[in-house]
């Protein structure tokens, strides 16, 4: 499934695709929202591994504009509820995903994202 917790460690690795690689661009995706036992623990561990401005760019380009801009230093439960809900209950079903240096189209079908490249595209 496609979860922006998934989707917050996907980069392009098409041969030449080396640089401006990461985070992958949504483009014409279907979403449904799924909702899962909160764990306050899980989300609070998983925090600093995360790409904060990839995070927040790509709920936001699935209409989502619950997390704020900047990391807060501060974390209550009510910020870990709506980041458990932007990183574990949205699901992006259909569409792609495009590199934003490359441009390469990552197509998403039945909530699975298709990463493989042609023999061609591997560097």
């Amino acid at each position: 499934m496609v979860r922006l917790i998934t989707h917050n460690l996907l980069a392009c690795h098409a041969k030449g695709c080396t640089t401006n690689n990461f985070p992958l661009q949504f483009q014409d995706v279907s979403v449904e929202l799924r909702e899962t036992e909160f764990n306050a623990d899980f989300v609070r561990g998983f925090l600093p591994r995360l790409e904060w401005a990839a995070l927040v760019s790509a709920a936001r380009q699935l209409g989502d504009t619950s997390l704020p801009a900047e990391q807060p230093e501060m974390v209550d439960d009510e910020f870990l509820q709506k980041l458990h809900h932007v990183l574990l209950e949205i699901h992006v079903e259909e569409g792609a995903m495009v590199c934003p240096n490359c441009k390469h189209v990552f197509p998403i079908s039945n909530g699975i994202p298709n990463m493989l490249l042609a023999e061609h595209e591997i560097g």
